[in-house]
């Protein structure tokens, strides 16, 4: 008797668990089927499990596939349960092809072709129903959008756009998507929410037409270079009854929400201070360095940096002064952003042509706060007092590449629970919009002068 192991969460079960499920089946004469507990999903990563795990045997039950079926709790139980059971065929489906390579050492592996066209009227049949994106944009950031996406429960990823059509197709073909194309109209037709990861310049559009469209929203950030613009969307958002989210993953991660918390329970006594640094060197080829207009360390990584600003110093500052270093091109290679609050002061260091320490400083009237580099991938900080030997560390998780953070509470809001809205605010969108803007305006007056000086 040949015998067969699958595993997963199924939860929200739908048409892509019953196939898979089918074809694992046919592999051999016996299937077992390994259902993960919340506990362990979190573990590894899995996040907004909805089902109960009484709900989820009982769906996998219900199709008539599996055997037998068994719980999976721990790291390394797959090894266990393929001895133990003497499976023959370890099977998954092919968003986890090449991950489990190591299983082939103890049985076969096969990686079984998933489910598209996963039916929408099934998918809205459920209480919780699943919600499909579409990927505005086929660069860097959209590579990673995808795998870290399957990590959140609800949601899947089913479509990409690129006015370059060869560009959508070769994405679509690379992640298994349903739709690859350069129609917009197309993409809105197939999803319910678009994530956008498109050149900065092109944020403002694509956000307010998939508005208009009826689409939920997470834009890569900057959401918009004027102020009005990003208070224009957000105003959109509410008149269509959407949810619209920038996407600064360090805002949604574990690690640097609990240390916002921290910063703000008094511990240190009263914030007076905060300094946030963000540099990388980038090569002089890629867009962060050529783009003229829109290119440069403040607008590639100063949201990072006015991020904590904001949240713990307010959007309400008196002034704010930049000092860049300038590129002959006119991008500014490291820019200074010092503001002045009634009761403070704060500091904005980014750069993609001058490298810095990339620590993140909160200065309070009892202690600071310190997460040293990269803090926006915040997994670690202390508390600090006068007294050095009385010191505080936290630890906390930052798994992948932490984009499933903010996926999942999108898909949190677009559910009707507001509860996570906190973590990044519009309030707080809208007032990083007006400092870009300030740069922006700032940035073009001193190239006006300088290609005026080299004029005369």
């Amino acid at each position: 008797m040949k015998k067969v192991i699958t595993y997963g969460s199924f939860d929200l079960f739908h048409e892509g668990h019953y196939n898979l499920l089918k074809r694992a089946k046919a592999l051999g004469d016996y299937l077992i089927v390994g259902v993960t507990t919340e506990q362990y999903d979190e573990s590894r990563g899995k996040l907004n499990i909805v089902d109960s795990l009484d709900k989820r045997i009982e769906n996998v039950r219900q199709t008539g596939f599996a055997d037998e079926i068994i719980v999976e709790d721990h790291q390394g139980q797959k090894v266990e349960d393929v001895q133990k059971y003497g499976i023959d065929i370890f099977t998954v489906g092919s968003d986890w092809t090449g991950a489990f390579e190591y299983m082939k050492q103890f049985c076969e592996v096969v990686y079984l072709e998933r489910t598209k066209n996963i039916s929408s009227t099934q998918v809205r049949n459920q209480s919780h129903p699943i919600t499909r994106i579409g990927v505005i944009g086929t660069g860097r950031i959209a590579e990673r959008f995808v795998p870290e996406a399957k990590y959140v429960s609800g949601v899947i990823v089913n479509s990409a756009y690129n006015p370059n059509l060869e560009s959508a197709r070769q994405f679509g073909e690379k992640f298994e998507l349903d739709v690859a194309t350069d129609c917009l109209e197309e993409l809105f037709d197939a999803v319910d929410a678009v994530y956008i990861a498109s050149p900065h310049e092109t944020h403002y559009e694509y956000t307010k037409k998939a508005l208009e469209n009826g689409k939920h929203v997470l834009c890569e950030k900057p959401l918009a270079f004027q102020k009005a613009q990003a208070a224009e969307l957000f105003e959109l958002a509410h008149k269509q009854g959407k949810i619209l989210l920038e996407a600064i993953k360090t805002a949604y991660c574990p690690g640097f929400v609990q240390m916002m918390g921290i910063a703000k329970s008094g511990v240190i006594g009263r914030i007076c201070d905060v300094e946030a640094c963000f540099t990388r060197l980038t090569s002089p080829d890629l867009r962060e360095r050529t783009d003229i207009r829109y290119g440069g360390g403040f607008t590639e990584f100063g949201s990072h940096t006015l991020l904590p600003i904001m949240k713990l110093m307010g959007t309400d500052y008196k002034e704010v002064r930049f000092d860049s270093i300038i590129d002959k091109n006119g991008i500014d290679l490291y820019t200074k952003a010092s503001f002045v609050y009634e009761h403070g002061l704060a500091l904005s260091k980014s750069g993609v042509g001058v490298k810095s320490e990339g620590q993140l400083l909160i200065s309070g009237t009892n202690g600071y706060i310190l997460a040293e580099s990269p803090w926006w991938l915040t997994q670690y900080f202390e508390v600090r007092f006068e007294d050095p030997a009385k010191k505080e560390r936290y630890f906390s998780k930052f798994l992948g590449q932490g984009l499933r953070y903010e996926i999942s509470d999108f898909a949190y809001m677009i559910h009707g629970h507001q509860g996570r809205s906190y973590k990044f605010t519009q309030e707080e969108s809208i007032a990083i919009a007006g400092v870009m803007e300030k740069f922006l305006a700032k940035r073009e007056a001193e190239r006006q002068k300088r290609v005026g000086y080299e004029g005369v």
